[in-house]
C-alpha cells in the first residue's frame, strides 16, 4: 500500500467515523439573550431582500428579545408584502413594505439592517446604511468584488458602526472549541485544511430574452450592475450564476468551509496565490459561473484546498457528503454539523463540545449594536472581506483561464505546495466529470491563471487582467464610493 493509498484508506475510515459523531452530538442550544423591558432597550431593525433568506432573517430576529422589525424591503413587490404578513403575525404588528432601500436609510428611527439582497447589492447596502447612521448584518459574501469588501471595513471604522458578516458558524461554540484546540498547537504542526462543498444544482434553462415581472421595479433589482436584459427564466436566485450578479457556488456556498478553513489556520489577508480550474459542465444554459470548480490558495507555509461541485456527485467519502478538513502532524479536525477529532491513524479521539452555549449569530449581531464593542462580534465585517476575498480570488483565476487537459493540470498542480491533494483533488473531479458522462474532450476544462497578489494593497502583482477585476463600473446613483470618497 503506498503512502497516497494509505492516506486515502485512514480518510474514509476517519470521515465515516466523523459522519457518525455528527449524529450523535446534541442538538446547538442558544445562550439566552434576556431582555430588560426597557423600552430603550429595544432595536428598531429592516430586513433587506425578501426571498428565502430574507425570511430566515425573519425567522431568526423573531427569537431575540427587543427586537422590532419596522421595514421589509424588496424591488419585488409581492414578497415584501408576504413577508410583512410573516412578521406581523410574529410581533404582533406589521412592518413598514417598501421596495427602495433609501426610504429605509432616510428613517432615523431605524437602528440597524438585515441585509438579505442579492450578492450586487451586499457591499453598497451595507455602506449607505452605515452613513446613514445604521448598523448592518450583511449576508455572505460581503461584497460582490475584493474593492468593495474593503470599502465595507473602511466605511464601518469611519462612522464607528458594527457591521457583521453572515458566516454563522463563527458563532458555533464548540467549532470554536476546535479552533482554539489548533491554536494552542494541540494537533501539531497544521499546514493544510479543505473546504468540500458538494451540492446538486440543475439548469436553469437557456439563455434569451424573458420578461421581468410587473411587480418587479427591475432598475431597483439590478441597482449597482448593468441595465442589461433579463436572460434566464427565473429572475430569482439564478442571478447567483451569473457574473454580473453573483459569485457562483465558491461565492454562495463554499465561503462558509473556506472561512471555517481560514479562522482555523489563523490566517489574514489575501492568500500570497491562487489557481483554479473547472468549468460549466453536463448542460448548456443562461448561467455563465462554473458548477464544477477547484482552487488552490497559497499562503507561504499553509494552503487551503476547496473543492465545489453543483452536478449529481457521490459524497465527498462514504457517510460524509463535505465541510473542512484539517490535517496536522498531530492528528486531523473534520467537521460537518459537528467537529471531531482524530488521531494520526484516523482514529476518532472525542468530538467537540463546549461548556459555553452557542448564541445565536442574530443575537450575537444585536448584542453588539447595543454594547457598541466591536470586539464582541463574532464575524467582524474584517473577518467576512477577507473570506470573501478568496472567493473572488478563485473566481478571476478561472476566469482569466485557457481550456486544458487534465494532463496539463495535472503538471501545473505538481510545481504547487500540497501537490499530493492538489493532484488527489483533481483525479477526483475527473473522475467524478466522467460519471456525469462529461467528454472532456469535447468540453474542456479550464484552468485558470496562477495570481499572485500583492497582500497590502489588495491587489495582484504585475496582472493589469487580473487587477481589472478587483472593482466594476458602477451604474449612477448605485455607486460604491472610491476609497478616497468614504466619509
Amino acid at each position: 500500500m503506498n503512502s497516497m493509498t494509505r492516506r486515502l484508506f485512514l480518510e474514509d475510515s476517519m470521515l465515516a467515523a466523523a459522519a457518525l459523531a455528527a449524529t450523535t452530538v446534541p442538538q446547538l442550544t442558544y445562550a439566552e439573550d434576556k431582555p430588560t423591558g426597557a423600552p430603550s432597550n429595544k432595536v428598531r431593525v429592516a430586513v433587506l431582500g425578501c426571498r428565502v433568506r430574507g425570511r430566515q432573517h425573519v425567522a431568526e430576529l423573531s427569537k431575540v428579545p427587543d427586537v422590532e422589525i419596522v421595514y421589509v424591503c424588496d424591488p419585488d413587490q409581492s414578497l415584501s408584502a408576504e413577508l410583512a404578513v410573516t412578521v406581523d403575525k410574529n410581533q404582533g404588528k406589521a412592518p413598514t413594505a417598501v421596495q427602495d432601500m433609501r426610504k429605509v436609510f432616510d428613517d432615523k428611527s431605524v437602528d440597524a439592517v438585515f441585509i438579505a439582497t442579492p450578492n450586487h447589492w451586499h457591499a453598497l447596502a451595507a455602506i449607505w446604511a452605515m452613513q446613514s447612521g445604521k448598523d448592518a448584518y450583511v449576508e455572505k459574501p460581503v461584497s460582490h468584488n475584493i474593492s468593495e469588501g474593503r470599502r465595507i471595513v473602511q466605511v464601518s471604522r469611519k462612522t464607528g458602526k458594527m457591521c457583521q458578516g453572515g458566516t454563522q458558524n463563527r458563532s458555533n461554540m464548540a467549532l470554536a472549541e476546535a479552533i482554539e484546540y489548533m491554536k494552542a498547537g494541540k494537533l501539531g504542526e497544521v499546514k493544510l485544511a479543505r473546504s468540500i462543498i458538494y451540492g446538486r444544482r440543475d439548469s436553469i434553462g437557456p439563455k434569451g430574452t424573458y420578461e421581468v415581472p410587473s411587480n418587479v421595479d427591475y432598475d431597483l433589482f439590478m441597482g449597482p450592475a448593468p441595465l442589461a436584459p433579463l436572460t434566464r427564466k427565473s429572475l430569482h436566485y439564478d442571478w447567483h450564476w451569473n457574473w454580473q450578479t453573483g459569485n457562483g457556488e465558491l461565492g454562495n456556498n463554499n465561503i462558509h468551509s473556506l472561512d471555517i478553513c481560514r479562522w482555523g489556520l489563523g490566517l489574514t489577508g489575501l492568500a500570497r496565490g491562487v489557481v483554479s480550474y473547472g468549468g460549466r459542465f453536463g448542460y448548456q444554459d443562461a448561467g455563465e459561473t462554473p458548477n464544477t470548480q477547484v482552487c488552490i490558495f497559497d499562503f507561504g507555509d499553509k494552503t487551503v484546498i476547496s473543492e465545489t461541485r453543483g452536478l449529481k456527485t457521490e459524497q465527498f467519502r462514504p457517510g460524509f457528503p463535505g465541510g473542512w478538513l484539517f490535517h496536522g502532524t498531530e492528528g486531523s479536525i473534520a467537521g460537518q454539523s459537528s467537529t471531531s477529532l482524530f488521531d494520526p491513524m484516523g482514529k476518532l479521539v472525542s468530538t467537540f463540545e463546549s461548556k459555553r452555549k452557542t448564541e445565536s449569530h442574530f443575537a450575537n449581531f444585536i448584542n453588539a449594536v447595543r454594547s457598541r464593542k466591536r470586539e464582541e462580534l463574532n464575524a467582524e465585517i474584517l473577518e467576512g472581506h477577507q473570506s470573501t476575498a478568496l472567493c473572488h480570488m478563485g473566481n478571476i483565476s478561472w476566469r482569466l483561464g485557457k481550456e486544458a487537459t487534465p494532463a496539463q493540470i495535472a503538471e501545473q498542480l505538481g510545481k504547487l505546495k500540497a501537490s499530493d491533494y492538489a493532484k488527489e483533488a483533481l483525479d477526483r473531479t475527473v473522475q467524478h466529470l466522467q460519471e456525469n458522462k462529461v467528454d472532456l474532450e469535447q468540453t474542456k476544462l479550464v484552468l485558470g491563471v496562477e495570481l499572485h497578489a500583492d497582500g497590502d494593497r489588495e491587489a495582484f502583482a504585475d496582472n493589469a487582467d487580473a487587477n481589472a477585476f478587483l472593482t466594476r463600473e458602477y451604474r449612477k446613483p448605485f455607486v460604491v464610493p472610491a476609497e478616497s470618497e468614504v466619509v
